[in-house]
């Protein structure tokens, strides 16, 4: 279908060419994209999408567009059956909403857009893009759910609960005719893997993924019409119990029965002769839960016994006459079944071992010299009856044996059981581990271990690295590596807090501070907006937030963590510039400033928090909480929630609101600096000063500028006070690098970041953190495993990342989505050089700067349809040495910044003579 279209599209270029009609110059758009970035979806969920593209590289500004919507492909650009846009003026070219009729289920559109450029010369017509969707109601499905008949007495796990072994599904159909086109609907409680006549389809891992199943339960979309044939087919399916029905979370109900796996699908059929059939899931379908893989467990792991392979169970001919018949439930009308609103988890990188260790006869460890979330794949010779153990870790203990205590309950264990004398390439299907090492056991003494029997298989979710950072310093440059693989560690499916230990939970407070660093880093727009949808489903009656979303803590809300309700969307919007991530979340960020105002007493909150959450040398008896009051922490976040609301309101048009929230956040700012500030600017008594407490005033912009003014002494004070050391935790550290950069103070923050002893960033990588730690000190060398090891692949530190990216490399928006860039890096002694990428919904921007001799070297790239403005340190009085793009070139001079503004999209070279 993709090649048709190309091809559709190629013919339209040259009957035009050869009719003497095709006369423009300016290049087609590029990159056609809809909604928050998906190209030519196929399942698609968004019924009124909107569209964006890219300009060439050679175009400066757009002035106008056109967009067709049409039915068939042949039908465009000129007959378009379903929406013409016109020639609308303007420079938009992201997030152009869709104004036809919604899309319906199944429906099959095709589009192209043009644009005007800066000469009010038009662009051909872009390549033909398509839109497939899924199904959008409950309606829309004649299946059941299905599983196999409970058994009279449930085998259990060590905790008592019930053990779900996976289950085999498998229903044989006859076609008549060549399929024309055919389409999978499916989708589990449970995760899943489907085959079709032997073939796995699609390449996705523990499908659907997550979501509050009791709301919704995301469906996935195959093209499978290669997969069938004439005459006999079969469909097979595996299914285990994954997040839904297993042993997951800290509150996962022991007292209580958990709902075993179910599984529904619907198979659409076309023939070539115009004939539709489904297949789909109810009594007909035969089930067993004896085959190969034995138990399957996201903390536990997987167990593959190949004495019970079932040869060829996806395929006609098999023989199940001893396989069970199914169980089918209806469609329960509360729980909406919807597509998949983001990229699947998937095999995304392979590892090779760096080193391996003999430790016993039987017994090997191999180190992949990288912490990393995924599975290992065997490929290694065994002898019938040998069970191969593999026990992952992330740490390895002072005899160099694996570390495995901060696991907590998960076992993290894998075992392939054989059954003959063979070369084996297997690996895990239905569970995920957090390690860096592997300890390899069961192999026959035979064989010498090699390299070359394990590999390390990456898994997250399916966006891109986009981001790019590199500069002189190479612990600098370990830092962004570490961040980079704290991020593809930890955003599987949503965005835990942790891969490895029995946890692994989507807690908002690490997401808030997080969420600038993960957009400069990769393509997470589509992640994030999945992932506040299920916020938006899980928001109490009162408007409180959960502090883990999905939900599985309670019914409770935490100032600072449940705030990621009005963080993340403001963020996800300023810096996509998609308006509709705060069109869809504006209602809950209202609710939850209602919450916020119904826990305050005269506007100072007293909603429960954990404090600054791992702040170092904590003073208080549960020392992980910190030392910053705890009602400063949630009225600071309560401005906070109050603020960004406000921001919505106006770029949504709610001018009533919009003034609303500014008169509570007048009022709450003057309450908060009442209550815990004097007129000195000092955090007065009874309260204990802390730097986070300082940060929180300055960075939330709560304070009055003349309070503010004198409150930045006390807050270099009690840094001074550390030897110019952090002393804040997950709320405070984010906070560290903005203050003191806006109240001109950067200096101070480089000595920070530059610190080599505890705690600091660099502290951890000399400690041999390839990730960035729950604890800065998780481990030393000197003094092996914190008393509470904790994690070691945590990635809310790695928040510093934001300003690396803003003002180490210099790149930060101006307006939102990057309309207009900022380039004002911060050059420091400590580097000579420092560059750094961030593609952007208009295109690739760089930023490159070193210093050469005595000469400060500064190249920077502007997508097209956006402006820039330049500020660069005033590095001496010989003004007349600058040049940009080898000519003089005017300035403004504010203090000791030179300011070059409203610069056209392009390549630019500045060169400062006389620098240093």
């Amino acid at each position: 279908m993709r090649t048709n279209i190309i091809c559709i599209a190629l013919l339209q270029c040259l009957l035009l060419s050869c009719n003497g009609t095709l006369k423009n110059t300016v290049q087609v758009p590029e990159q056609l994209r809809v909604s928050e970035g998906f190209q030519n979806p196929l399942g698609f969920y968004d019924a009124t999408p909107s569209f964006s593209w890219k300009l060439s590289q050679n175009v400066k500004k757009q002035t106008a567009y056109k967009i067709a919507v049409a039915s068939k492909p042949e039908l465009l650009p000129n007959q378009p059956d379903i929406w013409n846009s016109g020639k609308v003026t303007s420079n938009q070219s992201t997030f152009v909403k869709y104004e036809g009729k919604p899309l319906k289920s199944r429906q099959n559109v095709f589009w192209q857009v043009q644009y005007w450029d800066e000469n009010d010369n038009p662009s051909n017509w872009s390549e033909i893009a398509q839109i497939e969707m899924g199904l959008l109601f409950n309606s829309d499905w004649k299946a059941k759910w299905i599983k196999i008949p409970d058994p009279e007495e449930w085998d259990t796990t060590q905790y008592g609960t019930r053990l779900f072994r996976p289950q085999y599904l498998r229903n044989d159909f006859k076609l008549d005719a060549e399929v024309k086109k055919a389409r999978l609907y499916i989708t589990s409680k449970g995760v899943f893997q489907a085959q079709i006549n032997g073939q796995k389809i699609g390449n996705d891992v523990l499908t659907p993924g997550w979501t509050p199943y009791h709301k919704r339960i995301e469906t996935l979309t195959y093209d499978v019409t290669k997969n069938l044939q004439k005459d006999k087919n079969t469909i097979g399916i595996m299914l285990a119990e994954g997040w839904y029905s297993g042993r997951f979370g800290p509150t996962r109900r022991w007292d209580t029965v958990i709902a075993p796996p179910q599984l529904i699908c619907q198979l659409e059929i076309e023939d070539i002769k115009g004939n539709v059939k489904s297949i789909i899931t109810d009594e007909n379908w035969k089930a067993t839960r004896k085959g190969p893989i034995r138990t399957a467990g996201l903390y536990d792991g997987e167990v593959y016994d190949a004495n019970f392979e079932m040869p060829n169970w996806s395929q006609p001919q098999f023989d199940d006459s001893t396989w069970e018949t199914v169980e089918t439930e209806d469609i329960n009308p509360k729980t909406q079944l919807f597509p998949k609103k983001h990229a699947t988890l998937k095999n995304k990188m392979e590892l090779q071992p760096v080193e391996i260790v003999q430790q016993e006869d039987d017994k090997v460890l191999f180190d992949f010299g990288q912490n990393m979330v995924g599975v290992v794949r065997l490929n290694l010779p065994v002898k019938k009856g040998d069970t191969i153990k593999l026990r992952h870790g992330e740490m390895l203990d002072s005899k160099g044996a694996l570390f495995t205590k901060n696991l907590g309950s998960a076992k993290s264990i894998d075992y392939y059981i054989s059954k003959e004398d063979k070369v084996v390439t297997w690996q895990p299907t239905f569970t995920f581990h957090g390690f860096r090492y592997v300890e390899l056991s069961g192999f026959n003494s035979a064989f010498k271990p090699k390299k070359a029997w394990v590999t390390g298989v990456v898994q997250y979710s399916d966006f891109e690295m986009e981001g790019e950072f590199q500069s002189s310093h190479a612990k600098l440059n370990q830092l962004h590596s570490n961040i980079q693989w704290g991020l593809r560690g930890n955003f599987f499916d949503v965005p835990l807090d942790c891969p490895q230990r029995s946890e692994r939970l989507g807690w908002t407070g690490d997401a808030q501070v997080f969420i600038p660093t993960s957009l400069y880093l990769s393509e997470t727009h589509a992640f994030w907006s999945a992932w506040l949808t299920s916020m938006r489903e899980e928001q109490f009656a009162n408007g409180g937030i959960p502090v883990v979303v999905p939900n599985f803590t309670g019914k409770f809300a935490q100032a600072g963590w449940s705030d990621a309700c009005a963080i993340v969307p403001w963020e996800l919007y300023f810096r996509t510039g998609d308006k509709g991530v705060l069109e869809d979340n504006y209602t809950m960020m209202k609710r939850w400033c209602d919450y916020h105002t119904s826990e305050a007493t005269n506007y100072i909150s007293h909603m429960s928090t954990v404090g600054d959450w791992l702040q170092p040398y904590s003073q208080q008896k549960d020392d992980r909480r910190g030392d910053t009051p705890n009602t400063l922490i949630s009225t600071a976040f309560y401005a906070r929630s109050v603020k960004l609301t406000m921001r919505a309101a106006e770029i949504l048009g709610f001018k009533e609101d919009k003034k609303y929230y500014e008169q509570l956040l007048d009022s709450i700012s003057r309450a908060f600096e009442n209550e815990y500030f004097n007129n000195e600017g000092q955090i007065k008594q009874p309260y204990t000063p802390t730097q986070t407490g300082y940060l929180l005033a300055l960075g939330f912009d709560i304070l009055s500028q003349e309070t503010a003014d004198k409150a930045i002494h006390y807050l270099l004070k009690e840094i001074e006070a550390t030897d110019n050391h952090l002393r804040t935790g997950f709320i405070g550290t984010p906070l560290l690098a903005p203050v003191l950069d806006k109240t001109g103070h950067t200096d101070k923050l480089f000595e920070i970041l530059f610190k080599e002893t505890y705690p600091s960033w660099f502290y951890s990588i000399n400690q041999g953190a390839t990730t960035m730690w729950e604890r800065w000190d998780g481990y030393t060398h000197d003094k092996g495993f914190a008393n509470r090891a904790l994690s070691f692949n945590h990635y809310a530190y790695g928040a510093i990342g934001q300003w690396m990216y803003e003002r180490i490399a210099g790149i930060s928006p101006l307006e939102a989505g990057y309309k207009k860039i900022l380039f004002a890096p911060m050059p420091h002694l400590k580097l000579n050089e420092a560059s750094g990428s961030y593609l952007s919904q208009f295109g690739k921007i760089e930023s490159l700067w070193k210093f050469v001799g005595d000469s400060f070297i500064y190249n920077i790239s502007i997508p097209p349809n956006t402006s820039a403005k330049i500020k660069i340190p005033k590095f001496s009085k010989n003004l007349l040495d600058v040049t940009l793009n080898g000519k003089s070139t005017k300035f403004e001079i504010d203090g000791d910044t030179l300011i070059w503004d409203n610069i056209d999209s392009g390549t630019y070279q500045l060169i400062y003579k006389n620098a240093k």
